[in-house]
This record gives C-alpha cells, structure tokens and sequence, in this order.
C-alpha cells in the first residue's frame, strides 16, 4: 500500500487526482471504469479532475462510472440520491455522460426485488470489466461503501442496514436523523476488492481514527476498511490530521520522497 500524507485538504486533491487520471490512462482502455464514491471526502478531488478535463489531461466522454452505493427508499430525483448528486458532481462537471452512470438500484418494493437489483448491479460490473480506479472514502466507524463494522470481507453487492452512528453522520445531508434512510444497496468489500486500483482519500481529525484503523490496525470485519490492506494496487492519500495517528509515518513519507525522486530521475531522462 501507498500512503502519500499532504499538508492540506487542496493539496490532497490534487495528488489524489494524478491517482486517478495515472490508473485510467494507464489502463489504456477505450471505455475506462471509475468507481465513484460520495459524500465530503472526494469533492476536492472532483473538483481536481474537472480541472484536468477542462486541460485535456482527461476525457470521460466514452468512459463508464459505477457508484458504490444507494440509499434504500428514496423519491426518484431526490437531491439526496446517490445518483442525483453524482449528476451533479461529476457527470456535469466532468463531463461524464449521464447514460453512462451507474448507480445501484435502492428502488425495489420489497426485499426481493432489491436482492435481484444487487445482483444484477454485479453483472452489469462484470460486463464491463471491471473498474480501473476505484474512490473510496471512510466512515468514521470506519466503514467503506456502506459496509458497516461486521460486514463480511468477501462480501458482494447487497442490501445493508445502515448503523446508528452513519445515519447521525449523514443527517448533515438531510432534514435531521429521521429522514436518512434506513437501508442501502452497497457493493460489498469483495466486489471493492476486484478494482484494478484503490483510491482512498481522508481529510480532517474525524477520519484519524478510522485511517489509523484501516491502515496499520489487523485486517478485521471490525473495519471494513482495512481490506485495503488486501489489495496489490491501493493508495491512501491523506492530509495531516487523517494521518495523525498513523505510527509508520516515518516510513510512509521516506518511501514517497523515494518514489517521488525516482519519479524526477526517470522524467529527466525524457
């Protein structure tokens, strides 16, 4: 694993997105997969990649975009949707196109068409091979997507019941705790895991629990997160309160300035 520390939350942003516009181009795909998180941790972040399209670093025209997760139980065209904030957030400025935005189905009228929603997002995820970059944010529970603490680390696409503790962090969002749904549609840790790349940006003293947990603490259900540890391909980037209880930082940043002077050695020789 990768763990880059920055300054600030700007800063953050932007290495964060040179992660990714790095794993789509790399890919050399002509329809690349990114996996897109929400919630307050990646804005910055797709702030930064409108920045690198707008500059032709970056062109999602003929790209697909596969969201982690959707609230249970919502009005179509709720501002609160998964969807609908993706809408906004990235397929507008990013120039995703709407049709080619894939968002886990939380509309089913009962259990059962939920579970063949699920199932059904997986095989849509297989058909188009996979995701390339995935973008992750982490609960301050520690939860990735919404698996919450107990979530199974082979885990796939499915309904979940979302824990006290992310509802009253989520209310932020809403009209107050009553009105955050209940449930969700969430790719499990397992379907996280099949992403080519891992992306997992973190900001703010809030995170510095759940990060400290997710990159030094046992690979542990406890926190779901901590299956980054698990993947060949996965980056952290954090800023300096997220990485504050971080114990190897010493290590971290020692093997980022080397990576970074190789970097420079290897630029030069161009």
């Amino acid at each position: 694993m990768e763990v880059l520390v920055l300054p600030t939350p700007a800063e953050v942003a932007r290495r964060a997105a040179e992660v990714v516009v790095d794993g789509l181009v790399g890919a050399g795909r002509p329809e690349p997969v990114l996996g897109l998180a929400t919630g307050s941790s990646p804005l910055g972040l797709y702030a930064e990649l409108a920045n690198a399209v707008a500059a032709g670093r970056l062109d999602l025209t003929h790209a697909r975009g596969f969201a982690l997760d959707e609230y249970v139980g919502l009005t179509p065209g709720h501002p609160q949707s998964y969807r609908e904030v993706l809408l906004r957030e990235v397929c507008a400025p990013l120039g995703l196109p709407p049709e080619r935005l894939h968002v886990p189905d939380g509309s089913g009228v009962d259990e059962a068409a939920l579970v063949a929603g699920a199932a059904a997002y997986e095989r849509l995820l297989e058909g188009a091979g996979g995701v390339d970059v995935q973008i992750l944010g982490i609960g301050a529970n520690g939860h990735l997507g919404f698996n919450e603490p107990g979530s199974a680390l082979s885990s796939r696409t499915r309904v979940k019941r979302l824990s006290d503790r992310t509802r009253a962090d989520n209310a932020r969002f809403f009209d107050g705790t009553e009105e955050v749904p209940t449930h969700c549609v969430t790719q499990g840790l397992g379907t996280v895991l099949d992403a080519r790349r891992l992306l997992l940006v973190a900001s703010g003293v809030a995170k510095a629990e759940a990060v400290a947990a997710a990159l030094e603490g046992p690979l542990s259900a406890s926190c779901p997160a901590s299956v980054l540890q698990w993947h060949a391909d996965a980056v952290a980037v954090l800023d300096e309160d997220a990485a504050r209880l971080l114990r190897n930082r010493h290590y971290y940043d020692a093997s980022a300035a080397g990576l970074a002077e190789r970097h420079t050695r290897s630029s030069k020789a161009w």
